[in-house]
């Protein structure tokens, strides 16, 4: 099949995916309430991340582990702000929501692809995908959103300066902090299919294994504050699932 024929047999799945998106956006932004209060979770002292480590601060006796303990005042500065930022959270929580099905669409148009061994061998894809990406979304929004919320909504330069932060740059880091620890967490479903492919095998990952931990340290430098913590907390699951990705693929070779 030629590009543009791909495309044509691609239009029925992109059509419902569409359809099935649109629907969950408009359910999402009519149910505002729960998705807002979803959203401003993680600058709340009652929200379950920062209410652990005021429990750990608590029985050492410090300060130093507790986070967002004082409720982060937000802004808007735009007239059409709010309403922008309402439409984006229900697309975000959309995006989440509709996963399973497109997913299930992706399947169903590269399918044909595969042989059916390989087919037999790719019947828990939709699990594993869909698994990997709750892990990491619930990583990034019960972890690295609060810790980052706490270190820049927090940091001064000078007292000169006074913090007033806008909501819609608080929403952006709770957001995409979420769903970039989501996509990142594919990493193993990704690798599956790869080595299935032969274009990665066990032996190359465990040869670049040294390369591959510098660009997880400066990937989580990335996204992640400046500060040895919250590195540390992004950088062993990120690596545990480099290693798992290994494993992965010795097992398909194993199987061939």
């Amino acid at each position: 099949m030629t590009f543009f024929e791909h495309l044509d047999d691609m239009r029925p799945g992109l059509m419902r995916s569409v359809v099935v998106l649109l629907v969950v956006m408009v359910a999402a932004f009519l149910f505002k309430d729960v998705v807002m209060a979803v959203v401003m979770g993680p600058k709340s002292p009652d929200f379950p991340t920062n209410a652990m480590f005021a429990r750990m601060a608590d029985a050492m006796g410090s300060d130093v582990l507790r986070i967002n303990s004082h409720p982060l005042t937000l802004i808007n500065t735009t007239m059409a702000g709010q309403f922008n930022l309402h439409i984006l959270a229900s697309f975000y929580t959309a995006l989440v929501v509709a996963l399973p099905y497109l997913l299930l669409e992706l399947w169903l148009f590269v399918r044909p692809a595969f042989s059916e061994s390989e087919v037999r061998r790719s019947r828990g894809f939709m699990v594993s995908a869909v698994g990997a990406f709750l892990v990491g979304l619930f990583f990034g929004y019960f972890m690295l959103a609060p810790l980052s919320v706490n270190f820049l909504g927090s940091y001064t330069v000078t007292d000169a300066i006074t913090n007033m932060i806008d909501v819609g740059s608080y929403m952006s880091l709770v957001l995409n902090m979420s769903l970039v620890c989501a996509v990142v967490f594919e990493l193993p479903v990704l690798v599956y299919f790869l080595s299935i492919a032969g274009v990665v095998t066990a032996d190359m990952m465990r040869r670049y294994r040294r390369h591959a931990i510098v660009v997880l340290a400066v990937g989580a430098a990335v996204i992640t504050p400046p500060d040895i913590v919250s590195m540390v907390l992004v950088i062993i699951p990120l690596y545990a699932l480099y290693e798992l990705s290994i494993h992965i693929a010795a097992r398909n070779v194993v199987r061939e």
